[in-house]
């Protein structure tokens, strides 16, 4: 199995506010960069934006060492917070789309 290093980072000015996420998928001695921005987000929401669209970047399946400053996001998987948001639609307790919904 392929295996690949992502380093993802995110952030907004204001919180909600302008913000950007970007990720580098290092495979052997190949690298691809990502990013993406939104006009009006939270730092939490890029954060986890640069995983997903690492993570939606790959094309086969692969072992994947991910780094990231964020302890959002180091949670959501250790912990297994995304399973349950994942199984739940992505919908917040009170029905409403979550972060990244």
């Amino acid at each position: 199995m392929k295996q690949v290093t992502i380093y993802t980072d995110g952030a907004c000015s204001g919180n909600p506010g302008p913000g950007g996420w970007a990720a580098i998928l290092i495979y052997q001695d190949r690298e691809k960069v990502l990013s993406g921005g939104e006009k009006q987000t939270t730092n939490n929401r890029m954060e986890m934006m640069a995983v997903i669209a690492a993570l939606e970047a790959l094309k086969e399946p692969c072992e994947v060492e991910l780094w990231s400053d964020s302890r959002y996001v180091v949670d959501a998987l250790e912990k297994g917070w995304a399973e349950s948001w994942q199984k739940k639609g992505w919908k917040r307790s009170n029905k409403e789309p979550g972060a990244c919904g």
